[in-house]
């Protein structure tokens, strides 16, 4: 059974910083695109940014040039840098990863999601 499991949130004031961490376990043969998604109350869930098992990365303009995504392959673990928080950025952080496992001596490609980690920012 895959699945990944999010740490690092928290409450943080206005300015400051927090950093996620995801890891993926369980019979993993690969991990393509890792990402984190975040979903704020009343709100729909949006994109905030990917990275492909070979380094590129892709960012919401609403993060771009704050939050940094980065990823240990070797640790099946992917990171979200957050910096120079808002207000705005308040909200439940889902970790998202296309991973292909071992199940019954098949390899199985599916979409996996965390179970979510809270970010406030306020003063």
């Amino acid at each position: 059974q895959v699945q990944l499991v999010e740490s690092g949130g928290g409450l943080v004031q206005p300015g400051g910083s927090l950093r996620l961490s995801c890891a993926a376990s369980g019979r993993i043969f690969s991990i393509d695109v890792m990402g984190w998604y975040r979903q704020a109350p009343g709100k729909q869930r949006e994109l905030v940014a990917t990275i492909t098992s070979s380094g590129s990365t892709n960012y919401a303009d609403s993060v771009k040039g704050r939050f940094t995504i980065s990823r240990d392959n070797a640790k099946n673990t992917v990171y979200l840098q957050m910096n120079s928080l808002k207000p705005e950025d308040t909200a439940v952080y889902f970790c998202n990863a296309d991973i292909t496992s071992w199940r019954l001596a098949k390899l199985i490609e599916n979409d996996y999601w965390g179970q979510g980690t809270q970010v406030t920012v306020s003063s």
